[in-house]
């Protein structure tokens, strides 16, 4: 499970942030990676950063990026994608085959808008290999945002590769991106007010309550629920004037779709919200809070002042981040 968001600000500053929702512990920590950092892919070959990113992940052999965004303001993030990812088995000639680990790591190394995905899209293929975590390939599809506020989502599909146009800029987790798209149509009617009173002929019913406008708004934690729960509140959320106040909004929002230890269990172990994070796309702050404390805790790009990969803490233990 998972819930990803980009968000426009007064400042026209656009933040992309998201929810990571899983059922064993992950032990993952923030790094900031250099420019001209050279790393080695699944296969061995050495490349070299193209820009500096900052992001969540897990060192295992190498650091795989759960998500993050790198200096020229683009944000990616991986989802939970069952039943609907399909990888290829092995690679292609004339294709630029990327690993499923590696995906996240890879677009944020090497572009810096949604643009350049788009148009390298025709020769991408995705490689399904499998997690050091969990000894499997996991499902996975992806959000990427730019500082433009443009969004796409990554499906690799029995259908191919799709690279879709995302006008809402939200994803969650299976079906697919189109599916969830669609199912709004289900949802017209709701809305933030609530009717005073309505006449049924002679009868007048006065609301029992406020909030009725939404009556209808699903509110269990599925995939499909959460992605109408928030592009509801996107659509209506107040945009404070301040980035101080900004940044508060966009952590309020997401407890539309936080998960509590207990109340949803996978495999009968519980699914819950370990962090929730959003990243200014235009200044390069990560913000981000964990279950275990939710105070906000941010860094900067622009604090790694070296060659080297700087190492930001471990986010279960809330980090040696800066509070705001």
């Amino acid at each position: 499970m998972c819930t990803a968001i980009s968000l426009k600000s007064k400042q026209n500053e656009f933040y992309f942030g998201r929810t990571m929702d899983y059922n064993r512990e992950l032990d993952l920590e923030a790094y900031i990676i250099p420019k001209n950092y050279k790393y080695s892919d699944y296969w061995g070959n050495n490349s070299f950063t193209k820009y500096a990113f900052i992001c969540t992940g897990q060192p295992i052999g190498r650091l795989l990026a759960a998500d993050g965004m790198n200096e020229e303001g683009l944000g990616v993030a991986a989802l939970y994608f069952p039943d609907y990812a399909v990888f290829q088995k092995r690679r292609t000639p004339n294709k630029l085959a990327i690993t499923s680990v590696e995906v996240v790591n890879y677009l944020l190394s090497n572009f810096k808008n949604v643009d350049e995905i788009i148009e390298i899209a025709p020769l991408l293929e995705i490689i399904g290999v499998a997690d050091p975590v969990t000894n499997q390939i996991m499902p996975l599809h992806w959000i990427a945002t730019d500082k433009t506020g443009k969004s796409i989502v990554i499906e690799s599909t029995k259908n191919g590769l799709n690279i879709l146009r995302n006008p809402i800029g939200i994803l969650t987790n299976s079906p697919d991106f189109t599916w969830h798209y669609t199912n709004l149509r289900n949802y017209l009617m709701i809305n933030p007010s609530s009717p005073n009173f309505k006449e049924w002929g002679n009868l007048v019913l006065k609301s029992l309550s406020k909030g009725v406008g939404a009556y209808g708004l699903p509110g269990d934690f599925s995939s499909t629920s959460r992605f109408v729960r928030i592009t509801f509140a996107k659509k209506f959320m107040e945009i404070p004037e301040s980035r101080e106040d900004f940044i508060l909004a966009c952590f309020h929002i997401m407890k539309l779709v936080t998960i509590p230890k207990g109340i949803v269990l996978a495999n009968n172990k519980p699914e819950y919200t370990q962090y929730t994070n959003f990243m200014n796309l235009n200044t390069g702050t990560y913000y981000y809070t964990s279950y275990y404390n939710n105070e906000i805790k941010y860094a900067n790009i622009k604090d790694n002042k070296t060659n080297k990969v700087l190492f930001l803490g471990k986010i279960k233990n809330h980090a040696t981040l800066k509070h705001i």
